[in-house]
């Protein structure tokens, strides 16, 4: 997953926070279609790694390792104040970090059930959705169509790669993925600063802790494991959210939105290279649907 992100940057504020000089002095020296790129590999290679984790632990307790360390970096970084909040703010920060846990938690449990590529592609039918739904376009229709044909393909059939419950719970990550980029929007009207992404990530650890930490058990407290933990969270959530913040400084909205409709694509590509999850052209075909889908509803909301 993707993951689990802004879609074209609308929650962006909610979520907004510095990189660090180092990361910064790097980033100037890349263009910025060059940094969305890096971060979508850096979600994707995240994934890979934490799919290599299931062999260990179980989906729930990768999930708690990513947020704990997501949490732990940004809110060092944030420093959240709640003080001065009314109780509808704190009531849509909180909604906010449960639709983000929720997302992460369903998506892993997909993640292990199917390819990432195929995983990654049903659940971009949530922010795909949300970029229809807000949009009077009739075109779009066409986007939806293309997009459902691209589901259809992914059905589950004979060969027990894909299951309805892997379909499930991608389906499941898009709708929280969706409700995320709502909430996320409302957060960046109602919290000044960054406060609204650090309420978010300390209630994603606290909604993903007590099954992660049960179905973990000791095998979290191994350096080895903590130590791959970190990098799916670095990999998957601190470092592509910094990216993605240097590269919208930079460049259009719609540009950052086309780039980020490739995450489907690069997700097979990783899967194929790291993981060796080789996909049929059945499959392709669907993700190429889903990719289309999401490449003409960011052309055409731009144009709007």
């Amino acid at each position: 997953m993707t993951a689990q992100r802004a879609w074209a940057g609308e929650p962006l504020r909610a979520r907004r926070f510095r990189p660090g000089a180092v990361l910064r002095l790097a980033a100037d020296a890349i263009p910025p279609p060059g940094l969305v790129l890096l971060s979508v590999l850096s979600v994707q290679l995240g994934g890979g790694l934490a799919k290599h984790l299931f062999a260990v632990l179980p989906p729930s307790a990768v999930v708690f390792l990513r947020i704990a360390t997501a949490a732990i970096v940004v809110c060092l970084m944030v420093r959240p104040r709640l003080r001065g909040l009314s109780r509808t703010d704190l009531a849509v920060g909180i909604a906010f970090g449960a639709s983000l846990g929720l997302m992460n938690m369903s998506f892993y449990e997909a993640l292990a059930r199917m390819p990432i590529g195929i995983a990654v592609a049903i659940e971009f039918i949530g922010p795909l959705g949300v970029a229809v739904a807000t949009s009077r376009r009739r075109l779009d229709l066409l986007w939806v169509l293309l997009a459902g044909v691209g589901v259809v393909l992914l059905a589950p059939g004979g060969g027990g790669r894909i299951t309805w419950a892997g379909v499930g719970f991608a389906a499941l990550a898009g709708l929280f993925w969706a409700g995320y980029i709502l909430l996320g929007a409302a957060v960046g009207r109602r919290i000044p600063g960054q406060t609204g992404l650090g309420l978010a990530m300390l209630v994603a650890l606290v909604l993903s802790a007590p099954v992660g930490v049960v179905s973990g058990g000791t095998a979290l407290l191994s350096p080895e494991i903590l130590l791959l933990g970190l990098g799916v969270g670095l990999l998957s959530s601190v470092i592509p959210y910094s990216i993605e913040l240097e590269a919208l400084r930079r460049m259009p909205k719609r540009v950052f939105g086309i780039l980020m409709s490739l995450e489907p694509a690069a997700a097979a590509l990783v899967g194929l290279v790291v993981l060796g999850e080789v996909l049929d052209l059945r499959e392709w075909a669907a993700i190429g649907c889903v990719v289309a889908a999401s490449l003409g509803s960011t052309r055409t909301a731009a144009e709007g």
